[in-house]
């Protein structure tokens, strides 16, 4: 008979490193918001890969990242919890930036007594070749030696084949903690989030896209098609001015390149229907935080 493996994997590192890009290749789905934009995740997002032998439960967290906001005390408190609840750890770091980066929360990881392998992403912007390559890798296995480390370009998925074999080989033997068919812990409406969001951080700048939070408030699915009524909300009137635009122009390209792409997600022909709300100063508010499901 054969044995069966499963176990919790957590991704985490610092903003923009390819974390989610990485996440979605491994999970082979589009779980998490890949944008060039940093702190685009913010939750803790859980893709379920099955195999006939093995169940691997990853967690993408937000990046690493000095807090500000209450928001984003929050979001390192996913990224610090994805240290003590893990079977294998994936840190992912990549080619630019400083290894000794967010120091402290390395010191965390080099502590750590269940297998780390250390991802150094986006090796294809390398100019020095093997030498250069050489150079980060011995750099890396000072500040953790412990880990095991994989040098990978996930835009081009180079590598990640290893990083996935490895990764079964080092579950516990157990049985699947979720159904075989199960893809994710998130529901319908919190992909619909994270989808508008998405197109949210594309279409506007600076500061507006990290000011926003969007709620689904209805969500009704029929056979052939899902009705949706989800409302963007700001911290500021101003906000809310920029993100609809002259003559609602903004808010009505954000609609139609959600919809496209939650018709790709459902597989199914989707009628959207956005709505911006001023909330003010959200983001240092405990109770909005609570009801938008940062704080638990």
């Amino acid at each position: 008979m054969n044995v069966h493996r499963a176990g919790f994997v957590n991704i985490v590192g610092n903003p923009n490193v390819g974390k989610s890009t990485l996440s979605n290749l491994l999970v082979g789905e589009k779980l998490s918001i890949i944008t060039s934009k940093s702190q685009t995740t913010r939750h803790r997002i859980m893709g379920i890969v099955n195999g006939e032998d093995y169940q691997i439960v990853f967690s993408d967290t937000p990046g690493v990242l000095k807090p500000k906001f209450k928001l984003q005390e929050s979001m390192l408190d996913f990224s610090k919890g994805a240290l003590i609840d893990a079977d294998v750890l994936l840190y992912v770091t990549d080619v630019v930036e400083t290894p000794t980066k967010n120091q402290d929360f390395l010191d965390k990881v080099a502590k750590e007594k269940i297998p780390v392998l250390l991802v150094i992403n986006k090796i294809d912007l390398l100019t020095g070749g093997q030498q250069e390559l050489e150079a980060l890798v011995a750099q890396w296995k000072e500040l953790l030696p412990q880990a095991e480390i994989y040098p990978t370009s996930a835009l081009h998925n180079f590598n990640v084949d290893n990083i996935m074999k490895r990764i079964v080989e080092l579950l516990p033997e157990s049985p699947p903690y979720f159904g075989k068919d199960a893809l994710t812990d998130r529901n319908s409406r919190f992909f619909v989030t994270e989808i508008v969001r998405e197109k949210i951080l594309l279409t506007y700048d600076k500061e507006v896209p990290y000011a926003t939070q969007v709620i689904v408030e209805k969500f009704t699915e029929d056979d052939n098609s899902i009705h949706i009524m989800a409302v963007i909300y700001v911290e500021r009137d101003s906000q809310k001015g920029i993100i609809i635009g002259h003559q609602g122009k903004k808010l009505k390209h954000v609609g139609i390149e959600a919809r496209k792409d939650i018709e790709i997600f459902f597989e199914k022909r989707v009628f959207l229907e956005l709505y911006v709300k001023v909330e003010k100063d959200w983001r240092n508010q405990e109770n909005k935080l609570r009801q938008f499901g940062y704080i638990e």
